[in-house]
């Protein structure tokens, strides 16, 4: 891989659309520096609801996987994503769904299947940071969020070993490994902003009930000048995301960008010495 570009990241994900609501803007910062960044992409989001009434139409339900793989295809374009990899899974729905005890889906999958899998991605690419989520889903303890991370951790550590899955290629460690993350900062300066503007915020009382995580963020990165394509990227998950839904399109993204224009991540692993707090996912690698 000697024409490799020098930045290369690699995103792991649960489900058509996390792609566009997690670190849509930051991908395409970084793919507009010349890194080459990978999608992962582990179930095809099968049992995911039509949460768009436009959408909610016979023929769209009747081919909701082939509908929801075009949408992540467009999204992925429109962020800059160079590869897209489906792991293969089915999406596992909640635990309080039947299809969870189906053993053909993501979190019923043999462990050392499924992280197979994503090292021999990891192989291929190369990449020097890896982003996936954090241990802490306690808000929304979806089961293939909680096995993507599971995944990501035994993956970064065996990918650079050569005792683990030799038939994967040729070993590569990647150097850092962050934990996507929603500020509480984040979402005071936005739920303020919109209170300012008249608009009616769409954060109720029990997200400032939640746990208060900023002390453990390590890294902002400054996307504002990309906002733009995060909410292209999710207009793109037309059966997902309600275009009138002020979650993510109360404030215009040059608004958004004004009032708080960074992504926060967490540093899980690194095998490098960086100064914290970053401002730089490739803090120490350029």
């Amino acid at each position: 891989m000697t024409d490799a570009p020098a930045l290369r990241l690699l995103s792991v994900h649960a489900h058509p659309d996390d792609e566009a609501s997690k670190g849509a803007a930051l991908v395409a910062r970084y793919v507009g520096e010349g890194a080459h960044a990978t999608l992962v992409c582990c179930t095809g989001g099968e049992l995911g609801s039509i949460l768009n009434p436009a959408m909610d139409r016979p023929e769209v339900v009747e081919n909701l996987p082939e509908v929801r793989a075009k949408e992540l295809e467009r999204s992925a374009q429109i962020i800059g994503y160079q590869r897209v990899d489906m792991l293969g899974y089915k999406d596992s729905g909640m635990p309080d769904m039947p299809e969870n005890a189906d053993p053909a889906n993501f979190a019923n999958a043999p462990l050392d299947d499924a992280v197979l899998r994503l090292v021999r991605i990891i192989r291929r690419d190369r990449p020097q940071v890896i982003l996936t989520y954090d241990e802490e889903q306690g808000h929304y303890p979806h089961p293939d969020h909680l096995r993507t991370h599971e995944i990501s951790v035994h993956a970064f550590d065996r990918a650079g070993d050569p005792d683990w899955f030799p038939e994967a290629g040729d070993p590569w460690q990647p150097s850092k490994m962050y934990y996507t993350t929603w500020a509480r900062a984040r979402i005071e300066a936005t739920h303020q902003k919109m209170l300012e503007l008249g608009i009616e915020s769409p954060f109720p009382t029990d997200w400032f009930d939640r746990p208060n995580l900023d002390h453990r963020i390590t890294t902002k990165v400054d996307v504002g000048a990309f906002l733009h394509i995060r909410d292209e990227a999710l207009l793109a998950h037309a059966t997902q995301v309600d275009p009138n839904e002020k979650f993510w399109f109360g404030l215009t993204p040059q608004v958004a960008a004004a009032t708080y224009p960074w992504d926060d991540y967490i540093l899980a692993r690194s095998t490098i010495d960086t100064e914290l707090p970053e401002d730089d996912l490739f803090a120490g690698l350029r």
